[in-house]
């Protein structure tokens, strides 16, 4: 399974949950939970620390940095794509 940096479900996986047996919100926070899993280890890996490691103060400055590279470099830069 290989991601891009914008990429935190893999088609494969959207469709495995899409195959499960939840209902439309379940079905919306587990793909949130997965990619969110994805998030964290690429946050974590920026600073070099475990997930379990990882504090809510690093989790906001990562978030800032992102918005701050979008505003200097433009909207397809950073990490998050929106």
């Amino acid at each position: 399974m290989s991601l891009t940096p914008d990429q935190y479900l893999t088609p494969e996986e959207s469709a495995d949950v899409e195959a499960a047996l939840l209902s439309s919100s379940e079905k919306f926070l587990t793909r949130l939970t997965i990619s969110s899993q994805r998030l964290l280890l690429a946050i974590a890996k920026d600073n070099q620390v475990t997930i379990a490691q990882l504090t809510p103060s690093q989790i906001i400055q990562w978030f800032e940095n992102d918005s701050k590279v979008k505003r200097e470099q433009g909207s397809d830069a950073g990490t998050l794509k929106w």
